[in-house]
């Protein structure tokens, strides 16, 4: 049966706040051995992940989680859930998805952000944009295709009924037509 104590992990030695005897305004850091840490180290569980400047990635970068890139990515980022903010010494060759896209460095491929697309007086994006929103700064540069907005839904359904339901080229074809 597991008991409190087995939680523990293994290896790390319980760290009292201040050695036996002495006052708590007595007790400092130093006293620590050099591998212990103390039991309260800050982390903020909003914190964002970070590609600093001189960092290069190579590759398919994937998450759920915010991300700021100051480094050169170049393949493809793709963040389910996060918000992408480019910084402005970041360099990103990628083709990009996020829930927001933050652009103040350089992008170049397709920007895919499902809810807004930033760009500010320092971005720099060539490629294609898709979003429901888009902002651009005065002074931002933007060199490509635009697809901004949400399409009306008669337009979506339309759509989806020719495509699921008419096979024979008709989806350009009205109801009364397609009936003939």
């Amino acid at each position: 049966m597991w008991k409190k104590e087995d939680g523990k992990p293994q290896g790390v030695p319980e760290i009292s706040t201040a050695p036996a005897g002495s006052s708590p305004s007595s007790s400092n850091i130093s006293s620590f051995p050099s591998r212990e840490v103390p039991r309260e180290v800050p982390v903020s569980s909003n914190a964002s992940a970070c590609i600093s400047q001189g960092i290069k990635i190579k590759g398919e970068v994937t998450g759920s989680e915010d991300l700021f890139v100051d480094g050169h990515v170049d393949g493809k980022l793709s963040l389910t859930n996060g918000s992408l903010t480019v910084g402005p010494n970041g360099t990103v060759k990628a083709d990009v998805t996020a829930r927001e896209v933050i652009v103040r460095g350089k992008v170049e491929g397709k920007v895919s952000g499902r809810d807004r697309v930033q760009l500010w007086s320092t971005g720099q994006v060539t490629g294609e944009v898709q979003t429901s929103r888009l902002a651009i700064e005065d002074g931002a540069m933007l060199r490509g295709k635009v697809e901004a907005g949400k399409q009306p839904a008669k337009a979506e359904a339309h759509a989806s009924a020719a495509a699921a339901g008419k096979s024979s080229g008709s989806v350009g074809l009205n109801s009364e037509s397609a009936a003939d």
